[in-house]
């Protein structure tokens, strides 16, 4: 029985260990500035996979971005592949160094945006319409890593009571 307990204990402990922060990324190049890279118009393709890594749906996005001293707008419009068009737009706000928070229409509350170096995380709760009309909040882990000066790679972990229930992996492209 101790076996076992410490085993979980161990194998918690190790979990928690492993987690990436975006401070791991310091000094990478090239050194990601949302004021920048965000600024124009953008285009994003990909995909959503299923919790066994199905590829559920996918889209393609233009994404008008504008920006002031202390806050940005990201207008997003997806095409769907089954035909479905959706818009969100975020509307971000400077909290403190290399660090923004931000609301849209379809997300719960507020989602927090830190950056170090080429990396970007992004978490928040997403409000995700289901077929039958109703709605699920689907925690969010975005990770976003510039690889050029203008594209960006994303791969967002989607959770519920704390269970993987998807993934989406997408490119961004500066025109």
């Amino acid at each position: 029985m101790w076996k076992r307990i410490i085993g979980l204990v161990t194998a918690f402990a190790l979990v928690g260990c492993s987690s990436v922060r975006v401070s791991d990324y310091q000094g990478r190049e090239p050194e990601f500035d949302p004021e920048e890279f965000f600024n124009g118009t953008l285009v994003a393709e990909g995909v959503v996979l299923s919790r066994g890594g199905k590829v559920n749906r996918y889209f393609t996005a233009t994404i008008d971005a504008r920006w002031d001293d202390q806050s940005g707008v990201l207008d997003e419009v997806f095409q769907w592949n089954d035909g479905e068009r959706q818009t969100r737009i975020w509307r971000f706000e400077r909290v403190g160094p290399r660090h923004f928070q931000g609301t849209a229409g379809d997300v719960v509350g507020t989602a927090d945006m830190r950056y170090e170096g080429s990396a970007v995380n992004m978490a928040y709760v997403l409000e995700v319409p289901l077929s039958n009309g109703r709605t699920i909040q689907v925690k969010m882990d975005d990770w976003l890593y510039q690889t050029s000066d203008n594209t960006l790679i994303n791969v967002t972990e989607m959770t519920k009571f704390g269970f993987r229930i998807g993934e989406v992996v997408l490119t961004m492209r500066r025109l």
